[in-house]
């Protein structure tokens, strides 16, 4: 398997926004970890409300995948799949996950004792530039989400 990214956050170019909160989206944020090209950070980072709110006018409570090169970010559903198929996983994979997505966030939040749903955001949208602004930002908070032995 793969080592995690590592170098400064200038070298990080995807990131995975998720529920930092919630011990199995943590396990999940682990094994992202191993994508040698995505780097994690959690939803209730200063960094990951600021990009948030540029891209949607909000900071809706979803699972977000950045990918500056591609000046895409994926949320929800969308996010799920594009990681599945970051991971190598068969299709069959990513399309269950996508499919059940809103079934397997909110049993997870039962689990976890979230308070919250996840937000109806499951698209792929283009990188608005406000958020684009805040891309180095989110990195580098995300270089400091990784443990200090595999930086």
């Amino acid at each position: 398997m793969d080592e995690p990214r590592t170098g400064d956050a200038s070298e990080i170019r995807t990131v995975l926004i998720y529920d930092g909160e919630c011990p199995y989206c943590s396990i999940a944020a682990t094994a992202v970890r191993r994508l040698e090209d995505v780097a994690v950070v959690s939803w209730y980072d200063d960094a990951a409300q600021e990009f948030l709110t540029a891209q949607f006018g909000e900071a809706p409570f979803a699972m977000v995948l950045v990918d500056a090169d591609e000046r895409r970010v994926y949320a929800g559903r969308k996010a799920a799949r594009e990681l599945a198929d970051r991971a190598g996983t068969p299709k069959l994979v990513g399309s269950l996950v996508r499919d059940n997505y809103e079934r397997i966030a909110s049993a997870i939040g039962r689990a976890s004792g979230r308070d919250r749903e996840a937000a109806p955001y499951h698209e792929e949208y283009p990188l608005e530039e406000a958020a684009a602004q805040r891309f180095d930002a989110l990195a580098a908070a995300a270089r400091e989400a990784i443990p200090e032995g595999l930086r």
